[in-house]
């Protein structure tokens, strides 16, 4: 489910108070108070938000969107950077497969027959499981209610016992010539399983490049290959690495 203009407006005046009332959200909206517990009702359901009485809440671990947001969000924009990819994919016996849905977008594309397949992703694993002949391995942990992604020491530490081929991962953001992610859980995450593979592909569309990330988790010429949607507007660094788009 995509958001309406109007909830795309009550999320971003939740960025920046954190909270907000119904009846001063239907005011400044010029909607009905009804048609905007339908929009907090429906934004609670993708796991943007949190009902408070009277009110809306960001919730504590807001900076990580709910993957059927973003599954939704630029869409067309991670099938192109998937596209972009396809061609340049290595051979590969084993993978890990990240929690974001632009990975899934390749993954879904892809060759995965009598190939091991690991990732933290519950709609990740819910998707892939529907092919046959794939030895598909789901990793345990603390999983939030909104990125529906197993995190914490318990995954990282089971995620260290593997050695993969390859790895398919997003990220946040990108500023400069650096990869960031919003939270510090899913950079451990991944920066275990950066530690233990051979290869590494970073997709991104490009409302990554200069957006929001805190937690850095490595530099661009870390990768292998890069693909993205289209041209970055200005030149990157990426040392060794394929850059398509």
């Amino acid at each position: 489910m995509a958001l309406t203009e109007r909830q795309n407006e009550i999320l971003r005046k939740l960025k920046e108070n954190k909270s907000a009332a119904v009846a001063a959200l239907a005011k400044e909206l010029f909607v009905s108070e009804a048609t905007i517990r339908r929009d907090l009702a429906e934004m609670q359901s993708m796991g943007l938000i949190e009902r408070s009485h009277g009110g809306a809440l960001l919730p504590e671990n807001a900076e990580e969107i709910s993957i059927f947001f973003r599954m939704e969000k630029n869409a067309s924009e991670k099938e192109r950077a998937a596209t972009k990819a396809l061609p340049h994919i290595p051979s590969f016996k084993s993978v890990f497969i990240d929690s974001s849905s632009t990975a899934l977008a390749l993954a879904e594309r892809i060759d995965l027959n009598y190939k091991t397949v690991v990732t933290n992703n519950l709609q990740t694993a819910i998707q892939l499981s529907k092919k046959p002949n794939i030895n598909l391995i789901l990793l345990g942990g603390s999983v939030h209610f909104n990125t529906i992604s197993a995190t914490g020491s318990w995954t990282a530490r089971q995620l260290a016992d593997f050695s993969f081929d390859l790895m398919i991962s997003s990220c946040a953001a990108v500023v400069g010539n650096e990869v960031f992610e919003r939270s510090l859980e899913q950079k451990e995450i991944k920066r275990v399983a950066f530690e233990h593979c051979r290869k590494r592909i970073l997709l991104i569309d490009h409302t990554k490049f200069g957006a929001h990330g805190t937690y850095r988790l490595s530099a661009l010429s870390d990768y292998d290959l890069i693909a993205t949607d289209c041209a970055p507007s200005e030149e990157l660094s990426v040392g060794n690495a394929k850059l398509v788009y």
